[in-house]
This record gives C-alpha cells, sequence and structure tokens, in this order.
C-alpha cells in the first residue's frame, strides 16, 4: 500500500501545480503519507480524509489547530569537526527510523544553526522551544552547556525573547558537576537539568542510576538546594544498555517528591525489526520499553499526575509508521503518568522541520476499539493541547498568553539577524 501511495504521487503533485519533491515535503505528501499508513491496519489511527492528499481546504482543515506548541526537546550540533561523526550517525538513525514517504530529512545531513533555525521556528509552529543537548565531555559533543546558554541569550537579545529556552547537561557522576550547579546555573540559567544515565562511552563515562546514593541521589538534592528541582533524565533509546532502563524512576520519584522528573523518551526504545514491540500494560510480564517506566512507577505507588512527566521526543517519530503500537503508548501513558504529564518535544531537528510530527499528531486518534478494550481515554483536542503545549507551559514556567501575544507579533525578522550574528550563510 505505502508503494502504491508512492507511485501515486505524480500524479498528486501534477494535481497541485508542484514537483514532486515539493508535493511530498508538503502538507498533501503527509497527507498522503499518513493515509498510506493507515490503510495497512484495520482500524483508522489518522483522521485524514481523500480530498486531504489534493485539495488545499481540505488539508488546512485536516492539520490546523490552535494549540500554542511548546517543544521540550529540541538540538543542532556545532560546526566542529569533530561533531561531523556525529551527524552522520544521527543522519542514518533516523533515515531508519522514517517512514517510507518522509521527504524530509534531506541528503545535506545539516544539523547546524542555520537548519535549526529553519526546521523549529521557519517552518513550524513551534512557539517555545527548549535547547538541549547530548552527554559527552570531549569535542564530539553536539552542544556544550555555554553554547546552548549563548543561543539562548542571542535569541533574547534581539527579538524572540523567551522563544527559546536551555539546558544544562549535567554528568552527575562527575562529583565536580554536582558542586558547580550553582556557578552553572548563574552563568548559563538553565530551565532544567538535562542527564544521561547511560554514559558515555566515548569519553569511557560510566552508567549510573537516579537513585544511587553515590550519584542520583546527590545530583538532585543539589538541584533542590540550587532552586531548580526540574531533572530531565534521558530514558530509553539507549540500544538496551542497562542504565539506560527507566526502573529508577519510581523510587526516585517517591524519595523527592518536591521535585519534577522528565523523563525524555518515555523509557521507548527503537525497534529492532518490524514486528511491534509496545503492546498493552500486562501486570506481571517482564516489562520492556514504555511498560518499563510503568511498572517502575506502580511499584513505587506513584500514581497519575505526580511529579513524573513522559516526554515523546523521537518517540512519536519512531511510532508514526506503527500507530497500533502509537496508541498503546499514548493511551498506557495517559492513564498512568496522567493527561496532564505528557509533554511534547520532538528531537528536532534530527528528522527535517517539526511541522510533520505536529501534523501527525493532531490527525492520529485511539481508536475506539482501543479504548473499550484497554481502558484508554479518547485523545480529544483538549488532551492534544495539553501534550502540544499546556502541560510544558506549567511546568516550564511559561506563561502561556504571554508566549500567544509573542508570536502573534513575531515577523521572524530576528532569524536573518541570528545568522549574520553567527555568520551563517
Amino acid at each position: 500500500m505505502v508503494a502504491a501511495t508512492l507511485e501515486e504521487g505524480p500524479r498528486g503533485a501534477r494535481s497541485v501545480g508542484m514537483t514532486l519533491g515539493s508535493y511530498w515535503a508538503s502538507r498533501h505528501g503527509t497527507a498522503a503519507g499518513l493515509r498510506a499508513i493507515d490503510a495497512q491496519f484495520d482500524d483508522t489511527f489518522y483522521d485524514v480524509p481523500a480530498e486531504a492528499t489534493l485539495d488545499r481546504e481540505a488539508v488546512e482543515q485536516a492539520f490546523d489547530g490552535d494549540e500554542l506548541v511548546i517543544d521540550v526537546q529540541t538540538h543542532f550540533i556545532a560546526d566542529r569537526a569533530e561533531t561531523r561523526s556525529t551527524a552522520a550517525h544521527i543522519h542514518q538513525l533516523y533515515t531508519d527510523m522514517a517512514p517510507d514517504w518522509w521527504r524530509h530529512l534531506g541528503d545535506a545531513k545539516a544539523y547546524d544553526f542555520a537548519e535549526y533555525l529553519r526546521c523549529v521556528f521557519l517552518e513550524s509552529e513551534t512557539a517555545v522551544a527548549v535547547l538541549t543537548s547530548g552527554p559527552g565531555t570531549g569535542p564530539e559533543r553536539m552542544l556544550f552547556n555555554h553554547e546552548m546558554a549563548e543561543t539562548r541569550a542571542l535569541l533574547d537579545g534581539l527579538a524572540a525573547e523567551r522563544r527559546l529556552l536551555n539546558h544544562s547537561v549535567i554528568h552527575a557522576n562527575h562529583p565536580r558537576e554536582i558542586d558547580a550547579m550553582e556557578d552553572e546555573l548563574r552563568r548559563h540559567r538553565p530551565v532544567g537539568w538535562k542527564c544521561y544515565t547511560i554514559g558515555e562511552r566515548r569519553d569511557e563515562v560510566r552508567g549510573w542510576w537516579l537513585d544511587d546514593e553515590e550519584t542520583g541521589v546527590p545530583f538532585v538534592e543539589k538541584a533542590i538546594e540550587v532552586g531548580v528541582p526540574l531533572i530531565c533524565a534521558h530514558k530509553g533509546i539507549s540500544a538496551l544498555v542497562d542504565n539506560g532502563s527507566p526502573r529508577d524512576v519510581g523510587p526516585i520519584a517517591s524519595g523527592f517528591p518536591e521535585v519534577d522528573f522528565l523523563i525524555y523518551h518515555s523509557g521507548w526504545e527503537i525497534p529492532a525489526g518490524e514486528a511491534a514491540e509496545e503492546g498493552p500494560y500486562v501486570e506481571g510480564e517482564s516489562p520492556t520499553g514504555v511498560n518499563r517506566l510503568i511498572h517502575s512507577l506502580r511499584a513505587s505507588r506513584v500514581g497519575p499526575g505526580s511529579n513524573v512527566y513522559a516526554e515523546l521526543g523521537s518517540t512519536w517519530f519512531g511510532l508514526i509508521r506503527r500507530p497500533d503500537e502509537a496508541a498503546h503508548v499514548l493511551g498506557k501513558l495517559l492513564l498512568e503518568v496522567g493527561e496532564g504529564n505528557v509533554l511534547w518535544g520532538t528531537d528536532a531537528i534530527w528528522y527535517g522541520p517539526s511541522q510533520v510530527a505536529i501534523d501527525a499528531f493532531r490527525a492520529f486518534q485511539i481508536p475506539v476499539s482501543y479504548q473499550q478494550e484497554h481502558g484508554y481515554p479518547e485523545l480529544t483536542r483538549e488532551r492534544k493541547a495539553k501534550i502540544l503545549g499546556g502541560n510544558a507551559a506549567r511546568v516550564y514556567g511559561i506563561d502561556l498568553d504571554e508566549a500567544r501575544r509573542r508570536v502573534a507579533a513575531d515577523d521572524l525578522a530576528w532569524v536573518k539577524e541570528a545568522l549574520r550574528e553567527r555568520g551563517a550563510k
């Protein structure tokens, strides 16, 4: 069915007066791709009418929404020779994960600041983005803490104040980094502390646990002490490295109810093949993927609406072509962490402009059959609005009304100035 849809691409492009590449990069192409995915399953997951593949009004109606979009996980890669291998690895990883019809990755493998502005702000409805980074202490790291802070300060100094927020990455098994968190806060003004319990192989940084008395607990206590009790932990997308499991989330969240724990990727793992890996949560089964997070929360009696948040960066992208699994993942998270605790993140800019992921999410629905069989709630417009921005606004301290006003008055002229400041072309 996907192959048949791809064969229909030239006809669709001619009908709307576009080149074939432009068609697949447009909302019409997204509509055609989502319909092709749906055709492979017995239920309707994407509410996209056939006319949306060709008719402008129909496609706008299918994908438009008035939600304020806050993306809590965005990236770009600094222009250093040592980061080129990182970029190549990322490009291959997301090419393998993408649906067959996805035409948004491009061939240039450009993950620089200019591409960041294009994908996140110019070609996306994203109102506020959180800039973050992977781990590491060597020059191959995509962005250091000062680089994230400098990028936020640059935009603040132009006409884009509060459009960008930044994390600081802390390696909790480096005691000196915990000791330096107060100075880190003063110099770089992070809105939260990003951490990777999986460690960093290239730097020989060993893995650790959030609830470990020698590493995680002192880190959490320091976050409280300095006044930013917001821990953003990468859990999942770990190639099943032991410390990538979210099994420590329940214990640490239970022990520190005054701290918000944002679980980036929600414990989801990139599938090893085409077989479905995410199903309903079954008590007593050995948990995998997102079910590991649910098991940890249940075992520690951390209920929905507590201090644990589930983030969707790359998780949603990886599930777009697996809508049956997407229904289970979103349904489980809505039930177990709560509709007020699921956060929108994209992992932009790894697979192109954020808008395609936003459009796919807006069109997605948890089928009635899944609701009836598994007790999942309906994915209503109100719940989608919470996920796309409302929940992040609360946890990151963003004034929704102010953010709307800023976006409405923003002509994006600051983008050119930001590029000139950075010397980008």
